[in-house]
């Protein structure tokens, strides 16, 4: 009767792991192979930070998590050692994170992931890593019209200039009687 408990834990894991990926914003499944003990921890408190979720998976597990979710082109990465981290909100800070860990790491392969629904190759995983983060765009616009509203209080304040009619001229004072 061994063999239905471990069948049972096995669905437990593939339903948990489908509503995760369900509820997040973006995931990445990378080869963690090669990596040691002190790096790996040093990743994983950095995603934490990040509210990043970092786990390993067997990929039967993921693969059957993938048929339930209609990502069956996930299953093709799904050889070696395969971690999947998953952010819940942020879209582009897993991909971040593990594509700059992926720099200095030669063993650390980004393998694949996915965001809101999309699925991405290895190439997708590392063009959304190089995305600045919400808030350097929101920076970037907030800049732009920043700029464009001096550039015109700088045009109406030459033209009140050139047409003279930012002198003022004092009022004769009303005579008391």
């Amino acid at each position: 009767m061994a063999s239905a408990k471990i069948l049972e834990q096995k669905q437990a894991v593939v339903a948990s792991l489908v509503e995760k990926i369900q509820n997040s914003a973006a995931g990445v499944l990378v080869n963690y192979q090669g990596i040691n003990v002190e790096d790996d921890t040093k990743l994983r408190a950095e995603l934490r930070k990040a509210g990043v979720e970092y786990k390993v998976y067997k990929n039967t597990l993921i693969s059957k998590a993938c048929d339930q979710l209609g990502y069956e082109q996930l299953k093709d990465s799904l050889t070696g050692m395969t971690a999947l981290a998953v952010s819940a909100d942020d879209p582009v800070c897993a991909a971040k994170i593990l594509a700059d860990y992926a720099k200095d790491h030669e063993n650390f392969v980004l393998k694949a992931g996915f965001v809101d629904g999309e699925l991405l190759d290895q190439a997708g995983v590392k063009e959304l890593a190089s995305t600045p983060s919400k808030e350097v765009l929101i920076g970037r616009m907030l800049g732009s019209l920043q700029s464009s509203l001096y550039s015109f209080a700088y045009v109406l304040q030459a033209i009140i200039d050139k047409n003279g009619e930012g002198e003022t001229e004092a009022a004769p004072a009303p005579a008391e009687a």
